[in-house]
């Protein structure tokens, strides 16, 4: 593969290239209202320089959403397309969305990958994530009808 990608921030007009690349990603978490086209929609508008996509020519080959609350940041749905892995492209997404979140004086980002995902896991391991053991992640449904399917 000739290394071609670029990096950029992503926008509202990239929903439907970035979905069809979710669907790729064996194991993907999709939420049925957070990760619809207004629900990823309100999150670009809420931080809009901060998300970014990979993209080879036309094709969004790989993707995160990155936001934050005023203190962490935060990435979800990080993935890059199978054909598209080990050249750099996730780590240049990541450091792409951690420098944007420095220029909002953001000074910590984390996130969260299934214990299933062991490609995931290695790959944040192998680029200098700390993975957290003194602590416990919980969470709180506010709608039962956001309901979260796994792409097979």
């Amino acid at each position: 593969m000739k290394e071609t990608f670029q990096i950029r921030q992503m926008t509202e007009a990239d929903y439907e290239k970035v979905y069809e690349l979710w669907m790729t990603i064996k194991g993907l978490g999709m939420r049925s209202m957070d990760d619809s086209k207004e629900g990823v929609t309100r999150f670009i508008r809420r931080n809009p320089t901060t998300s970014m996509v990979a993209t080879d020519g036309e094709r969004i080959v790989g993707a995160i959403l990155c936001g934050h609350d005023g203190r962490r940041g935060c990435f979800y749905h990080v993935c890059v397309h199978n054909d598209y892995r080990m050249h750099g492209i996730g780590k240049s997404m990541a450091v792409a969305c951690m420098k944007e979140l420095q220029k909002e004086q953001i000074n910590k980002v984390c996130l969260v990958a299934f214990k299933s995902n062991e490609v995931g896991n290695r790959f944040w391991k192998s680029v200098g994530w700390t993975f957290r053991e003194d602590l416990n992640y919980y969470d709180f449904t506010l709608n039962d009808e956001n309901i979260t399917q796994f792409n097979k």
